[in-house]
């Protein structure tokens, strides 16, 4: 069993950045694909970055360039760094976890393909 725990939540003003963080316990993430999604007000789940057991990332077009998926399997954390925010962004993010060994990353974007789920941290961009 894997828990996921994500925090760094906050307001934050409109072009701001912010960095979440998501710890792990109960087994090594070193073997897993690591995924961040967010739930944006009145919206669905939707998928923002994954970076497999390999280090590949891959991200939503709507926030390449702009953010950055890492991992520290030391620490048994994956970290999102996310810069120039908009209203657009506004969000509970959440960390997921998938044991699945895919070698098409695109695989990935989709949330029924992930083991664990942290509750989520809430991300405000105020204007």
């Amino acid at each position: 069993q894997v828990q996921l725990v994500e925090s760094g939540g906050r307001l934050v003003q409109a072009g701001g950045s912010l960095r979440l963080s998501c710890a792990a316990s109960g087994r090594t993430l070193r073997t897993y694909a690591m995924g961040w999604f967010r739930r944006p007000p009145g919206k669905e789940r939707e998928f923002v970055a994954v970076i497999t057991w390999s280090g590949a990332v891959y991200y939503r077009d709507s926030v390449k360039g702009r953010f950055t998926i890492s991992r520290d399997n030391a620490k048994n954390t994956v970290d999102l760094q996310m810069s120039s925010l908009s209203s657009e962004d506004a969000a509970v993010y959440y960390c997921a976890a998938s044991g699945i060994a895919h070698l098409d990353g695109t695989y990935y974007y989709n949330e029924v393909k992930y083991d664990y789920w942290g509750q989520g941290t809430q991300v405000t961009v105020s204007s």
